[in-house]
């Protein structure tokens, strides 16, 4: 008995000192705190803010087609609805809300105290909320977007039609999209570097998976929509002819690269949810998934099929047949590995003792909703189908049915099942019954009936029709779908609400989940668990008796605070071995100040504002160095630390064993696709011209590429000379030669200016010229960041947190420089030797 009295005092210590270092004080905790846990949750609050909001868009759209000949708004107003509605749906609601889940629930998933970036998680949210604030409220200044959410040219590229709208949802879009590919960035490296001991990869809980492949598609799937978001920013800004064919662009570029994105976007949309039901189904089936290894290998193969198939929204484009045989079969294919991950959760129900609760009951529906959108998926799949089907309002019903069964549904099971873990609340199982059966019928009331308008031929994005085509009753039943359908979402708000205020307390594991997040404790802390477990099966809860007990009494790995500082366990890839200690940095407001400075800048160039702009993108820029220079790379007081279980751990670590390499690396990555997609544009270009370069384009020759080229590449021989210089202990030779790299990186960034500007290429004239502007002006500002860096690396020398042990910056800037050299020597060698090549 004294024993357990020991251990309870011990544990209660422990849970003091951890409760004083991840204490946020009150008064500016919101503005300032960093940590995953309260930043989850505030991005699901705004996310959900922006999916009621464009539900109520949706229903004035509604309304509007309830009868024939309606005036209940005008035709401005309408296109902004239905606009803004799409946008809102896709980029405000959809990709935010998986990003907001996974950071919630990924730190106690994996038994961490938080992920690795937990500022970068919050700088993230700051952009999603200001993007997305002055994306949406542009409506009630009669300025937002009214091109359709793919805002295709010439009609979005036309300022006097399009407005300032489109330069809202394109430098809006832009900002927000960077928030996305940094929770992107910050999922990943948590997966795959903050997993407990003895968590191999092939033991992750299948919610894992999904976040690491859905965060991998994003960082392919977004960057070439900001690359064809700078082209088509600078066609409305400064003339510069990418989508006009008088001056030898095209408008179908923008069209590959906006479904090169959008495609794939649509299954970022739909494994997260599937991953809810992953968790979801083996818990209220009481067994295991049946089929892991099947599920896994189906959701890579549904995301790497997804990005071989966007031409399947450019049928009706002039595609020669063979492309469209080609993408026709992509598109028949994918339901294959889709169809195994449906079949799968069909198996372990049956194998199982199915427990109809409310999360259970959405789920189900989903499935039956989902396979429903994918039987008309593969309708129009087919060429000479999706011919007569194309942008009628039978394509607005199979959108619906994929993303509301592959998406809201689940999500919605998802609220149901993960609520007591976020709140300590229990949701109403009664009013959660109500809330799916109105959601349910309404929703098919909605969304069935327009298949039939679609086929008789109602095109959507229409403000009226005339009475008389069959359109009519069909329409007024889809509108009194809706509004059943919004009441039932009603009900889930007024449940939740009434929970957070008034529901009952929730157990510890309500639901006798078998993962490791329900380890939760029912009190309200934000450190997530008291101790790291060590982890020998895919449902710890079921499988290893006492290890509940074990990570309360401290008997794990980290088992206190003594240190006084932010600590998480950092593991190796595959085998999850002990690797680090990672101190996280403290609450800060530099997040938010980087986000509104940054935002400043994206926001400024939207009115053409550019002294605001360069000076919002400047201080924005020094900020996050400020926040970088007080984060988690500086040298710890010491060596090594105690870790638990008698491990000794490092406190330091750099290259391929520390985070951020991995983050390095997985950022560049997303970079080098928005490259490849500029590289793309220019040799599609190419194919569509009988010559290019037209016979009247200069060039820019062959000696300014080059010695941009040379100068370049010494510049990244430079940075590794400095790595190897620090390493060696040659303290002095390493500041040397990153003053020399930083100097010829300048001369390149010059004589890559004198290629352009002394060879006679204005942008305005042909599309060749812009080209090759876009190209070298990307690589001048990859150049710049480098010098940037370097100077950074060198006054972090000056400083003494840079050292020949403590190397973490000049490792992560000379990954950096492997990447810059390469898009130099792509770019220079593109517009340096392929004219040639080509005459």
């Amino acid at each position: 008995m004294s024993d357990d009295l020991s251990r309870d005092t011990l544990a209660e210590a422990q849970a003091a000192r951890l409760r004083k270092v991840w204490a946020t004080p009150r008064g500016w905790r919101y503005w300032s705190a960093v940590n995953n846990t309260e930043v989850g949750i505030w991005y699901i609050v705004t996310s959900f803010g922006f999916f009621l909001f464009a539900g109520v868009l949706a229903l004035i759209v509604r309304a509007q087609l309830a009868v024939p000949q309606n005036d209940l708004v005008s035709p401005e107003f309408y296109n902004q609805a239905f606009t803004l509605h799409g946008t809102m749906m896709m980029f405000l609601f959809a990709v935010p809300i998986f990003e907001a889940v996974a950071i919630l629930l990924l730190p106690q998933m994996l038994a961490a105290r938080d992920l690795p970036f937990p500022r970068l998680s919050a700088f993230g949210f700051w952009c999603f909320l200001i993007g997305g604030t002055f994306v949406a409220g542009s409506i009630f200044f009669d300025a937002a977007p009214a091109s359709g959410w793919f805002m295709y040219p010439p009609l979005a590229t036309n300022k006097d039609l399009a407005g300032i709208g489109a330069d809202i949802w394109l430098l809006g879009l832009s900002f927000i999209e960077v928030a996305s590919i940094a929770a992107a960035v910050e999922l990943i490296v948590g997966v795959l570097k903050c997993r407990p001991p003895g968590m191999r990869i092939h033991l992750m809980p299948l919610y894992c998976w999904y976040v690491l492949i859905v965060a991998g598609m994003i960082l392919f799937a977004f960057p070439p929509l900001i690359a064809g978001d700078i082209l088509f920013e600078l066609q409305r800004m400064f003339d510069w002819p990418f989508f006009d064919p008088d001056r030898g662009g095209d408008p179908v570029l923008w069209q590959h690269l906006f479904w090169i994105f959008g495609h794939p976007e649509v299954y970022i949309i739909f494994l997260p949810s599937i991953a809810l039901m992953a968790m979801i189904v083996p818990t209220f089936s009481q067994v295991p998934i049946t089929g892991y290894g099947w599920i896994v290998l189906a959701a890579v193969g549904t995301g790497f099929l997804s990005f071989g198939l966007w031409a399947h929204h450019m049928y009706t484009t002039g595609l020669p047949a063979l492309s469209l045989g080609f993408f026709s079969a992509a598109s028949e294919a994918v339901a294959i590995p889709t169809g195994v991950q449906i079949f799968v959760f069909i198996a372990t129900m049956a194998t199982g003792r199915v427990i109809f609760s409310v999360p259970m009951l959405f789920a189900a529906g989903a499935l039956a909703v989902f396979v429903f959108g994918g039987l008309t998926g593969v309708m129009v799949a087919l060429a000479p189908f999706d011919w007569q089907a194309h942008d009628t309002h039978f394509v607005v019903a199979h959108l619906h049915y994929t993303l509301i069964g592959g998406m809201l549904l689940p999500l919605i099971a998802g609220l149901y099942y993960f609520f007591p873990f976020a709140t300590k609340r229990m949701l109403s199982a009664r009013l959660g019954t109500w809330a799916f059966w109105l959601i349910f019928t309404g929703f098919n009331i909605t969304f069935l009936p327009m298949h039939f308008t679609g086929l008789r031929g109602m095109p959507r994005r229409v403000f009226t029709y005339p009475a008389g085509h069959g359109w009519d009753w069909l329409n007024l039943i889809s509108t009194f779908g809706a509004y059943i359908m919004a009441i039932g979402v009603l009900v889930v708000v007024v449940d939740v609400v009434r929970a957070l205020r008034h529901g009952p307390p929730a157990p510890r594991n309500p639901w006798n989940a078998g993962t490791l997040e329900w380890t939760a404790e029912t009190t309200d802390e934000a450190w997530g668990v008291r101790s790291v477990p060590q982890i020998s099966s895919r449902y710890p809860l079921w499988d290893q008796p006492g290890v509940l007990d074990e990570m309360d009494r401290g008997r794990g790995y980290l088992p206190d605070a003594a240190a006084g500082k932010r600590e998480t366990l950092i593991t190796g890839v595959l085998d999850a071995t002990p690797e680090q200690v990672q101190r996280l940095p403290a609450n800060s407001f530099r997040p938010l100040a980087a986000a509104i400075f940054i935002g400043t800048c994206f926001i400024a160039a939207t009115f053409e504002w550019w002294w605001l702009a360069a000076a919002g993108g400047i201080i924005g820029i020094g900020v996050i160095l400020g926040w970088l220079w007080t984060g988690t790379a500086r040298p710890p007081e010491a060596a090594t630390m105690d870790a638990g279980r008698g491990l000794t751990l490092p406190l330091y670590a750099s290259g391929p064993r520390s985070v951020g390499w991995w983050a390095m690396c997985i950022t560049m990555v997303g970079d080098a696709t928005a490259f490849i997609s500029l590289i793309f544009g220019y040799f599609f270009y190419w194919t569509i011209h009988a010559e290019f370069p037209p016979p009247q384009a200069t060039g820019p020759g062959l000696a300014w590429p080059a010695i941009a080229a040379a100068t370049g590449l010494a510049a990244w021989a430079a940075v590794l000379a400095a790595r190897h210089a620090n390493r060696t202990g040659r303290v002095a030779m390493a500041r040397l030669a990153l003053m020399a790299g930083a100097g010829l990186a300048i001369a390149s960034i010059a004589a890559g200016a004198a290629a352009i500007l002394t060879t006679g290429l204005d942008p305005v004239v042909h599309v060749y010229d812009a080209t090759v502007w876009v190209l070298v002006i990307w690589t001048a500002l990859h150049l710049a960041a480098g010098v940037l860096m370097q100077l950074y690396c060198l006054a972090r020398s000056l400083a003494g947190h840079m050292t020949p042990v403590h190397d973490i910056d000049i490792q992560n800037v000379t990954l950096y420089w492997h990447f810059a050299a390469g898009t130099l020597a792509i770019t220079m060698a593109v517009i340096g030797l392929f004219p040639l090549a080509s005459g």
